[in-house]
């Protein structure tokens, strides 16, 4: 059966999810890249660089390589599709990721400004959601046609869905950085009254990773 997920999102020690500030230059945020520096050494991620030769195994890898397993779809909020703010200007903007984006599934990306889906390389298409998280929410589960929905963020997508009760799961990497300041994850979230409890925590040198998994 089909369940959403969290996967591999990183908070720092003061519990935000991304600085303050995301631009084109600082797509995470002012300083928001030193929360995921447990995922760039991994072989995972190497891999979606382009590069099969480096990256590191242990604990890190494994929870990074959980990310993608058995993934039929994902959700992102805009902000996680790019910095473009209000109408869009044109179909110029293809995201992050270039021209073959890592996820090779499905994605839906919540927005209130309607824009043809666009395919891209590698089995990925992005279709544009006006209506709501429970339309994105229902459009991926169809798509995922039995395998889980990855639901990437940022960090009012994950409140949205924690507080619709529509999150089955959570693996959190808390990152070892004080960020003071930037969009908190836990702000106004009471996650033990919306059913969840702690079901793996491990650490490593650069992370501590927690599973929260819904009763």
């Amino acid at each position: 059966m089909s369940e959403l997920k969290v996967r591999s999102f990183t908070v720092s020690l003061d519990g935000y999810g991304a600085g303050p500030n995301q631009s084109l230059q600082n797509p995470m945020g002012e300083r928001g890249g030193e929360l995921h520096k447990w995922f760039r050494g991994t072989r995972t991620f190497q891999r979606m660089m382009g590069d099969e030769s480096k990256g590191s195994d242990g604990p890190d890898e494994d929870f990074a390589a959980r990310g993608f397993a058995n993934l039929g779809a994902w959700i992102l909020g805009r902000n996680m599709f790019g910095p473009v703010r209000g109408q869009w200007p044109d179909d110029s903007w293809k995201g992050w990721w270039g021209e073959e984006p890592p996820y090779h599934v499905p994605v839906f990306v919540l927005t209130h400004h309607p824009r043809p889906p666009l395919e891209m390389k590698g089995g990925t298409t992005f279709y544009f959601v006006t209506d709501g998280i429970k339309s994105a929410y229902d459009q991926a589960m169809q798509a995922a046609n039995g395998k889980d929905v990855r639901l990437g963020g940022g960090v009012a997508t994950i409140q949205e869905y924690l507080r619709a009760g529509l999150v089955d799961e959570m693996h959190l990497a808390i990152s070892p950085v004080l960020l003071g300041s930037g969009e908190s994850l836990f702000a106004g979230v009471d996650l033990p009254s919306l059913g969840f409890r702690c079901t793996e925590h491990v650490p490593t040198q650069f992370a501590t990773h927690v599973v929260l998994r819904k009763d």
